[in-house]
């Protein structure tokens, strides 16, 4: 098996909460009915997953885009034979409607990044389990905001992060679980992904080549690239750093203490509008903020260091940059190649192929199939597997409010530190010493 193969082929701790009941609690041979908000690409690549189970309703959307977003939904639907869904498109605050209806147990969250955490607090607020897209946070307040409703509602969230269930990342934690690197010392991980085409609208603009953004983009386009025009800093920190935060047992007896940003300069959106639309196009004009190559180093409390690497205007293969190092060895995903000290050949890296199919997850292997077709190489099937499995047991998410919170406020320490010229900024302890006594069980679990 090689590395493609095995990458396309292919409970934890409580919320310490445990004086109060989840609402809406469902039997475990019931179906699970779910509301989806936010209707674009994504929402609509986890509808897809959703239409594939038979214990799953869509019982509602809500998107603002009745043009493209909602009918493309109901053509998922109907190519799936599922009934149609209730709509809500009247606006961008329609989707409290939805929230209003009492036969939804779950929502989904997959709006645009200012979104996530506002409508995310109405869900709870609501009654709805909540199964929230990733993404950096607009600031620091709604992180506290976010875990402070889930603590108060006693109503559940699962933060959809799905690159914790990569097969070669689980495999890896597999490893580091088992003691095959040693005592982990130094990880990295990063979102280095050429986003040009996808920030500036992918050549479906009406109105130039492919290099409109805003009111008169496409899709991600609309919004994702404002976010570019306006801030600096670590945008996307999560899928590098919710895997390698898992490895290291954060939020479960371990803590990230403090981070540093740097960034280079910004070019590559600017040379990108030039070369497809030329210096007289009015993008050519923009100033854009966010440095092509930001770099965020993180201080963890028993120790390890880490290593973020945010790129996603530079011409590159994709790549999320993992590299997990012990005391015995270390494995580096972009050379898919590792060393083990006193296994592999003295200071010459092996391929890491044969030590993926040894350590490869039990998950992996008893889901593989039923992953095989899901989005990104499978992990899309795990991640959701995960959030309608424990909503329909009322068992704790694998991936919590904490871990949102703490992943996701890298993003406005790091705009802060790189605007202090690189300062040490700390990172809050969102568990409020929690942390100290919740068990990290990701590894150990053989279902969901």
């Amino acid at each position: 098996m090689n590395r493609k193969q095995f990458l396309v082929t292919s409970s934890l701790a409580s919320l310490a909460l445990a004086t109060k009941a989840f609402p809406n609690n469902i039997s475990a041979k019931q179906k699970l009915n779910i509301g989806l908000i936010g209707c674009g690409a994504r929402g609509q690549s986890h509808l897809d997953e959703l239409c594939k189970r038979s214990d799953v309703n869509i019982l509602a959307l809500a998107d603002p885009d009745q043009k493209w977003a909602l009918p493309e939904c109901q053509k998922i639907l109907e190519r799936f034979q599922k009934p149609k869904a209730k709509i809500f498109g009247n606006g961008n605050e329609d989707y409290l409607n939805l929230l209003a209806e009492k036969d939804i147990d779950a929502v989904i969250i997959s709006t645009p990044w200012e979104w996530h955490i506002p409508q995310g607090i109405a869900a709870l607020e609501a009654g709805k389990k909540v199964g929230m897209e990733v993404s950096g946070a607009i600031n620091i307040q709604e992180c506290w905001d976010i875990v402070k409703a889930v603590e108060k509602t006693g109503t559940p969230l699962m933060f959809l992060e799905n690159v914790c269930y990569r097969r070669d990342v689980m495999a890896a934690m597999n490893m580091a679980k088992t003691g095959l690197f040693g005592e982990l010392l130094h990880l990295q991980g990063g979102y280095q992904h050429d986003l040009r085409a996808v920030k500036l609208n992918d050549g479906k603009s009406p109105y130039g080549k492919g290099v409109e953004f805003g009111d008169r983009g496409f899709s991600e386009s609309k919004w994702r690239t404002l976010h570019s025009v306006n801030r600096n800093g670590e945008l996307y920190p999560t899928h590098g750093l919710g895997p390698i935060a898992m490895m290291t047992d954060i939020n479960r007896g371990n803590r990230l203490i403090s981070l540093s940003s740097i960034a280079t300069k910004a070019r590559g959106l600017h040379k990108y509008i030039a070369d497809q639309a030329g210096l007289d196009h009015p993008n050519a004009k923009v100033k854009f903020k966010l440095g092509d190559v930001v770099t965020t180093i993180i201080t963890c409390e028993n120790g390890e260091t880490m290593m973020l690497s945010h790129d996603t205007s530079s011409p590159r293969p994709y790549s999320l940059n993992f590299r997990v190092q012990g005391t015995n060895g270390l494995w580096m995903d972009d050379l898919n190649q590792l060393h083990i000290e006193g296994q592999t050949k003295p200071h010459q890296w092996e391929s890491a192929d044969t030590w993926f199919e040894k350590y490869d997850h039990p998950l992996w292997k008893k889901y593989a199939q039923a992953a095989a077709e899901s989005g990104h190489g499978g992990m899309d099937f795990f991640v959701l597997n995960a959030f309608v499995e424990c909503c329909k047991n009322n068992e704790d998410f694998p991936l919590d409010v904490y871990d949102l919170a703490t992943w996701s406020v890298i993003t406005p320490l790091s705009e802060q530190s790189f605007a202090e010229g690189g300062s040490r900024k700390e990172i809050p302890d969102f568990t409020q010493g929690r942390y100290k006594i919740r068990k990290n069980t990701f590894n150990d679990r053989m279902e969901y």
